[in-house]
């Protein structure tokens, strides 16, 4: 009876030791916060108002540093891509329909293999297709107020004349940043192209190189490992990449449905 006593409150004391580690003494992966929602009262802002929107948005929601930045040269620096906008439109290489800055930049966003900077095309391409996503869907989603804004800012930041417009005839329910409910994916490609994982990674039928190659991701990292490199980007650094190279927003963009079928997807490559 002694023995049996003894066995209980040692098993006790074993199960609170561990669940008190887990609970206080592992570091615990939370997803960020959702991106607090602002509202556009478009027809109130003045043009510098809008350009602080827009330097918000391209610093922010848009992620667009994320990539156009010095480091480690994965697309065009923007300090001057107003006033470049003229040379490219009439460059033997440009497939688009723009005839002014506005239009180009406008253009770059939402079509970016119209031109391709050279030296920044996806492998393969002759610099014909650009790895950049479409800046309106998957799990960036800029609405049409947010690139008006950021091209106002790409013009006043190069130093030209602002010649966007402030939109004026915008729904009220369009003009702030959305958190309307979608329908979940279906599947892992969807799931890839929905968050635009493709233009940083290569993976499925995408070719990005700016991230690591997670073709055969499965055969060397564990579902943890992969998970948290989702929800917690800057936990496990890949060598050779950098910091703060991936949005550390995903945990708030997807279901939970989504995360655990995309984690066994990339688990299952090998």
């Amino acid at each position: 009876m002694r023995n049996l006593l003894i066995a209980t409150v040692f098993s006790l004391l074993t199960i609170g030791f561990f669940t008190g580690y887990s609970n206080y003494g592992i570091p615990q992966i939370e997803p960020s916060p959702p991106p607090t929602e602002e509202k556009l009262d478009l027809g109130a802002m003045t043009m510098d108002q809008f350009v602080a929107l827009g330097e918000r948005v391209y610093n922010g929601k848009g992620t667009c540093t994320l990539c156009h930045t010095a480091v480690g040269g994965r697309a065009p620096m923007l300090d001057k891509a107003a006033p470049v906008a003229a040379k490219r439109i009439a460059d033997a290489g440009y497939k688009g329909k723009a005839k002014d800055a506005a239009e180009y930049l406008r253009e770059s966003m939402l079509e970016p293999s119209a031109y391709v900077v050279a030296g920044f095309g996806k492998a393969g391409t002759n610099d014909t297709v650009s790895p950049m996503p479409n800046v309106s869907g998957g799990g960036i989603g800029m609405s049409e107020a947010e690139i008006a804004a950021v091209i106002a800012y790409l013009q006043d930041s190069s130093g030209v004349e602002v010649t966007v417009e402030i939109p004026q005839d915008v729904p009220e329910e369009a003009a702030e940043e959305s958190a309307e409910q979608r329908e979940p994916v279906a599947s892992p490609e969807d799931a890839i192209s929905e968050f635009g994982c493709g233009a940083c990674h290569k993976v499925g039928d995408e070719e990005g190189e700016v991230g690591p190659d997670l073709t055969k991701i499965g055969a060397t990292r564990d579902k943890a490992y992969l998970r948290r490199s989702i929800l917690d980007p800057n936990a496990d650094i890949g060598e050779g990449f950098e910091p703060d190279s991936m949005p550390p927003d995903y945990g708030t963009q997807m279901y939970a449905s989504e995360l655990e079928m995309l984690v066994d997807y990339l688990a299952g490559l090998k």
